[in-house]
């Protein structure tokens, strides 16, 4: 049906005889003469349509924006002056013998070319928005991280084997979707979260190394980079130390940015700890770009007058940290009164301030409404730790540890891009050595930080029960320009450690039969030492294409209330749908 692609014209191919197929990108008539720029996925191809070929103009004065179109023709030079160098295509140009309109087209609700799209049209009218080069361009991107990964990983003898997307419903972390069988009366399967388990007994029927490329999902609020259904590069390893699982995971990043987009990344990537991270940058995944710490006072603000700063500094579990801006003195009141309402987003009741204008002069050098509740010692304090220099402003925040750390963390990184002081380029990093539990203050009970089948640290078996506050993980996550990429564990292989994790979770023991019998019997075969990492897809090609969110790199996504604009999605079912899966929907009305 064609000879060449569009984007493939040249002048090689000079007086040459060509057919082409595509889409009217652009139609104009200049005088009489009728030009057509053709589109296709390698690019455009301008086609010029003269009236002494009559069957061919009439056929190209028919046609409009987005009708498919076959021409036959032959390339030619364009005229001086002409040539367009933003085009592959640019220095040539087809005089049409033939058109034929293959199919015609409505008019379509925008223009292909047009940057200043909703979201919602865009997902509504996806078939069209994903013509658009930008997406053409994310989505061929997309494929080629993926050959990248399957390349890299068959080569290091990683066999790709499918898992269910029928599942157990199990307690892993975030709600799961639930689908009702037919065949069970009140019975259900869930959507897997991740393969988790089905990788980890993949490691104990003897497979060694096992991945995929596997949609996951969960039932959550969403946000730029969430959606309900999501892909991970999934990996699991046998016999292999944390280092030596991260050395080859890294590899395989390096490798998917080579092949992808021509960018080497730093080798070796350098490795935190989670405590290091979340004292200097507040984040467990913190963008290196910026060049900000955080500075901890928390030892120096118990003496002060001060009780916004005193009391949670002398509180269990409370934190005081500074945030120095460089150049910050510029900023004005209404700039900071901003910024103070950003972190108010992060539960901070607010954010004081010290403008820095003569740091010789102590006291009388230093701008703020809080100096005079601040002994000389706490001054001299925070400007030895901070580092801070004439003109520089500093913030600061107050309250538990965890809220300091989201407040400063997030306007860390804010104020950092704002104000020009963030770095370009690449900057990975591993976080390791995370807690191994998190207490969650709604049930006043202790949750697993990763997922409950990660191994404590060497040494840290003791504390599971014991002290679940002090026991970490061998845990880890590769974090790229403030996204967290991926994460992973070494999980654990024998039966009485997973069942005393379960006892510390107060999981009982006829859960433990109930929810993971199947997983503790394999446990009790000669399970090797494993452990591997799953990479969120989605947001790794979102990161390397410049996109704003994920739904950039996906083909057919759902917005943020989890809805398939294009489909209708989610919808009604009929009765007899429901009957069939022995389901009767509450009256939304009256309830009951």
């Amino acid at each position: 049906m064609r000879t060449q692609y569009c984007g493939e014209l040249s002048t090689a191919l000079i007086d040459q005889s060509v057919t082409l197929a595509g889409w009217v990108h652009r139609r104009r008539d200049h005088g009489g003469v009728i030009f057509i720029d053709l589109r296709d996925h390698s690019g455009l191809a301008q086609v010029v349509c003269d009236p002494d070929r009559a069957d061919a103009f009439a056929a190209a004065d028919r046609a409009r924006g987005e009708y498919v179109l076959r021409i036959s023709g032959v390339v030619r030079h364009r005229p001086e002056g002409t040539v367009n160098p933003n085009m592959r295509s640019g220095a040539v140009e087809v005089f049409a013998h033939a058109v034929e309109v293959l199919n015609p087209s409505a008019t379509p609700p925008f223009q292909l070319d047009d940057d200043n799209l909703s979201e919602g049209v865009r997902l509504e009218h996806r078939v069209l928005d994903l013509r658009r080069e930008q997406m053409q361009r994310n989505l061929r991107l997309r494929h080629r991280a993926a050959s990248a990964a399957r390349r890299f990983l068959d080569a290091h003898g990683f066999v790709d084997i499918e898992t269910p997307v029928l599942y157990k419903s199990t307690p892993e972390g975030a709600r799961e979707f639930l689908v009702p069988s037919r065949l069970h009366d009140g019975h259900f399967y869930a959507l897997p979260q991740s393969p988790q388990l089905f990788k980890q007994m993949l490691m104990i029927a003897g497979f060694d190394r096992y991945y995929q490329i596997v949609k996951c999902f969960r039932d959550e609020d969403l946000r730029a980079d969430r959606q309900p259904e999501f892909t991970q590069i999934d990996v699991e390893t046998s016999f292999l130390e944390e280092g030596e699982i991260r050395a080859l995971m890294e590899s395989l990043v390096r490798a998917i940015f080579r092949d992808s987009i021509g960018v080497e990344l730093p080798d070796p990537f350098p490795v935190l700890t989670y405590d290091d991270v979340m004292r200097d940058y507040g984040s467990d995944k913190p963008d290196l770009r910026v060049p900000l710490k955080l500075t901890e006072l928390t030892d120096v603000m118990q003496d002060v007058e001060f009780k916004v700063f005193s009391g949670p500094a002398k509180s269990p579990g409370g934190r005081v940290a500074a945030l120095r801006v460089p150049g910050g003195g510029a900023l004005t009141r209404g700039e900071i009164d901003g910024y103070t309402e950003f972190v108010r987003t992060s539960g901070a009741k607010g954010l004081a301030y010290i403008k820095v204008n003569d740091r010789a002069a102590g006291a009388d050098g230093l701008q703020s409404p809080i100096v005079k509740n601040l002994h000389a010692g706490a001054l001299a304090a925070i400007l030895e730790r901070s580092g801070a220099e004439n003109g520089d402003l500093l913030f600061f925040s107050a309250d538990r540890a965890s809220v300091v750390n989201e407040a400063l963390g997030a306007l860390r990184q804010r104020v950092g891009h704002e104000r020009g002081l963030a770095q370009s380029g690449w900057r990975p990093l591993w976080v390791v050595d995370f807690p191994m539990f998190e207490f969650d203050e709604d049930s006043k009970s202790w949750k697993a930080r990763h997922h409950p089948f990660t191994s404590p640290k060497d040494g840290h078996e003791g504390f599971v029960e014991t002290a679940p506050e002090r026991a970490y993980a061998k845990a880890y996550d590769v974090v790229l320009n403030g996204w967290e990429i991926g994460g992973g564990s070494v999980r654990i292989h024998r039966q009485e450690v997973q069942q005393q994790v379960f006892r510390a979770l107060k999981i009982s023991p006829e859960d433990q039969r109930a929810k993971f019998g199947f997983l503790l019997d394999a446990l009790q075969y000669g399970a090797p030492p494993h452990g591997g990492i799953a990479f969120g897809f989605d947001r790794l090609v979102t990161l390397m294409v410049g996109a704003e969110a994920i739904r950039d790199v996906i083909a057919f996504p759902k917005t943020q209330r989890g809805q398939d604009l294009l489909t209708g999605a989610p919808s009604p079912v009929t009765e007899q749908q429901l009957r069939e899966l022995h389901i009767r929907l509450r009256n939304r009305q009256g309830g009951g």
